[in-house]
Parts: C-alpha cells; sequence; structure tokens
C-alpha cells in the first residue's frame, strides 16, 4: 500500500514544512517559551482544534510560571483507549558559535537549520499536523478512542516542568499509552537510523555531593585537608565505578560534571561542592544508586568529611527513571505497521540512552511509551538540522498509527 493510499495522505509535505520553519524562527529557549505557547495555541484555534493553557507553576526552586498547551480528539467509544502525542516547545539556549542566524529555518539539501530544528521542533511540526489530520477524519476512520496532544514547556531545563505537570494535573492518568517525538537514532544506545521506534530509555541521577576539608594557608598544605583535591579524587573514583548493565538499555554511565570550591587568594580550599551524572538502568535506583557511592567514598578513606545526596527536586518523585516498552504492545504494533506503511520499511528497534520527558511517562506514569521522531545532527550546538522528508513521514506514521491504535 502507498502512502497515498492510507489516511495519512491529508498530510500536505509544503503547509508542514513552512510549519517547522515558523517554529524555528521562534526563540524559545527553557523557561522562555511565551511566544511559542502563544502561536502553537493560535495554531491550534485557528484549525478550530479547541486548545486550552495549562499552567505550570515551579515557585521553590526555579520560580518559574508558564503554559503548556493541550488539546484533546474525542473518540466514539468510551472504552477504547486513549493515546497521547507528546511534544516539548522548548531549545536549549542559542549556542555562540553559528556562522548564520540561528534561527533562519534555512532549507538546503533536505534539511531545515537552527536551534532546535530537531530536538524537537520538527517533532512539534509532526505532531500539530497529524493531530489536525486525526480531526479531519470522518466516515469508516472516525475515533474510536480519544487522542490528546500536549505541547509542553521545560523539557530541556533541569526539571522538565511541563511534563510533570502532566502527572500532576492527572493527563496521564486518562492515557493508556504516549508517543513522544524526540529525534530517537542520534541518541540511541546503538547505531540506527530512521524509520525506528526507540522502546525505552535509561534513567538519570544527579549526585549533589559535599566535600568538607581543612582550611590551613596556602604555602603550608600540609596543615590542612584540600577540600578540591579529595573532591578531585572521588570523581574519578565515582568515574571508574561499576555500574549497571541490561540487555536493552545497555550499560549505566557515570560522568563528574563540575567541581566548585576554593578561590581563596591563598588558603587551603576547606569545602568543595561535586556535581555528578548517573545515567542508571532497570534494577537501579534512588536507593541502590546512593549507597554505591557512599561505598566507593568509603573505600578511598579520604581526610575530608563527604555527604552524598541528590540534586534539589521540586518534589522526591521528580526524577528520571528507566523504563522499556514490550515489543508486543498494541501501540508497537500500530507504530511498525503505520511505519512500512507510509514509508514502504519496517522500522528498528533501539533505546534512548539519555533522558527526557518520555522517562516521565514511561516510567512515572507506567505508560508504555515510544519515541518515533524524525532525525538530523548537531542537536544543542551549532548547525543543527532535521531531515525535512522525516518530518512529513514521522506526521504521517502518527495519523495511521493513532487510527490503528485507539481504533
Amino acid at each position: 500500500m502507498s502512502e497515498y493510499d492510507t489516511p495519512s495522505a491529508e498530510i500536505d509535505h509544503d503547509e508542514t514544512i513552512t510549519l517547522l520553519q515558523d517554529l524555528v524562527r521562534i526563540r524559545s529557549p527553557y523557561f522562555e517559551e511565551t511566544e511559542i505557547v502563544e502561536f502553537v495555541y493560535e495554531w491550534l484555534a485557528d484549525e478550530e482544534l479547541e486548545p486550552k493553557y495549562q499552567s505550570v507553576y515551579e515557585p521553590d526552586i526555579t520560580g518559574y510560571e508558564g503554559n503548556n498547551v493541550l488539546a484533546r480528539l474525542e473518540g466514539s467509544d468510551p472504552d477504547a483507549p486513549t493515546l497521547l502525542l507528546n511534544a516539548h516547545v522548548d531549545t536549549v539556549q542559542l549556542v555562540e558559535e553559528w556562522d548564520e542566524d540561528p534561527l533562519s529555518g534555512r532549507l538546503e539539501d533536505g534539511k531545515c537549520y537552527g536551534q532546535g530544528a530537531c530536538d524537537m521542533k520538527g517533532g512539534l511540526a509532526a505532531v500539530l499536523v497529524a493531530f489536525r489530520a486525526l480531526d479531519r477524519m470522518d466516515g469508516e476512520l472516525e475515533l474510536r478512542g480519544d487522542v490528546i496532544l500536549s505541547a509542553v514547556v521545560d523539557e530541556e531545563g533541569p526539571y522538565g516542568l511541563g511534563a510533570n505537570q502532566l502527572l500532576r494535573d492527572g493527563i496521564t492518568d486518562e492515557c493508556d499509552a504516549a508517543i513522544v517525538t524526540e529525534p530517537g537514532p542520534i541518541l540511541a544506545q546503538s547505531e540506527l537510523e530512521n524509520p525506528a521506534l526507540l522502546l525505552g530509555a535509561r534513567g538519570r541521577f544527579l549526585y549533589d555531593i559535599t566535600v568538607r576539608g581543612h582550611a590551613a594557608h596556602g604555602s603550608q598544605p600540609e596543615r590542612g585537608q584540600n577540600a578540591v583535591v579529595d573532591a578531585g579524587e572521588l570523581a574519578g573514583a565515582l568515574a571508574r565505578m561499576d555500574v549497571g548493565s541490561h540487555p536493552q538499555l545497555g550499560d549505566g554511565s557515570v560522568c563528574p560534571l563540575s567541581i566548585e570550591g576554593g578561590g581563596e587568594t591563598l588558603s587551603v580550599p576547606e569545602s568543595c561542592r561535586l556535581l555528578v551524572d548517573r545515567h542508571v538502568v532497570l534494577g537501579e535506583d534512588a536507593d541502590s544508586v546512593l549507597a554505591d557511592a557512599e561505598r566507593v567514598a568509603a573505600d578511598l578513606d579520604l581526610g575530608s568529611d563527604v555527604e552524598i545526596g541528590f540534586r534539589e527536586a521540586p518534589a522526591a518523585d521528580v526524577r528520571y527513571g528507566p523504563y522499556v516498552t514490550d515489543e508486543d504492545h498494541p501501540l508497537v504494533r500500530s507504530l511498525q505497521a503505520a511505519t512500512a506503511s507510509v514509508t514502504g520499511q519496517t522500522p528498528s528497534v533501539g533505546y534512548f540512552s539519555s533522558v527526557g520527558d518520555f522517562n516521565y511517562f514511561g516510567h512515572r506514569a507506567e505508560l508504555p511509551t515510544v519515541i518515533v521522531g524524525p532525525d538530523g545532527e548537531n542537536i544543542h550546538g551549532a548547525g543543527e538540522f532535521v531531515y525535512t522528508d522525516e518530518v512529513v513521514d514521522v506526521a504521517r506514521i502518527l495519523v495511521d498509527a493513532a487510527l490503528e491504535f485507539v481504533g
């Protein structure tokens, strides 16, 4: 069956890419998403898709106030499954190395360039046009189950506050499965090319470690206990420690991120803060991860006192846990069939190496969650681009898969 024999034929290539360019041209670093949120809301409203703002508020750590955009297509059967289609609207901060306008949306050789083009305004454009196409279905192709669109803020920020709000307000409680249109292959655990379905992801903890030594004059370091030296030794030991492994998710990882301490003109540093990334797999949780680091520190028998905890979070459950979705789940089968129909290829299966909103859905909300999105290169860096044909393919896959999954 060709793509033009399927419901996904509603997706227009050029119109989709124009929308992509419009999105890329809006500056939207995390915590600064107001303009793009309003654009998405107005686009949905103009298409008579009845969007709603969902307030996102975190007063204690970040002071953040913003809005997600939600929309819902109601199916005919209340017992049919509900599918969540999710994309984030924010980007990282604009990097300085661009040799052109980082928000140009320039098209060249099947690529659209700009900060956030791949991560993930390509996926956002795909979700929007797919959602509209599903609304326009009629006759025998009407939806039995509901489809919820969530365009969320702050995925690139420290806590994923937009997705967290979906859980807090019970939106995910109404859902039976989720699709997130992040670029998958570029951050997969193994080498993949689209079409691909990513059926899980590692989790993440961030160790926040305080090392306390003893100050002394810098000309007599032997009279003090150098917290910076001890923190460096601890960072090296943590980087070498044994981590978990999983058949699908691969190995965990440890990466020291920063050491902050000292600074006096000529004094032995008496305290130091160490931040260390820890990516985890199934079977590793907060208790085991904390115990691992405490064991490493104890084995070193440092002269400094070491206090190990995790980065402060808005709530105890705001963590990125690992998850795996069963290859036999109906959503996966629907996406496999849709991908074959749209692209003529059987999709590869892989697993994500890092974390994102999908961890909140797959781990915290316990929803079968699949990542399927357009790929590109240079995400988070200068020269970022997304493959435009893949944006259109993903939109068409979403339409056919949603129709199959919700009935």
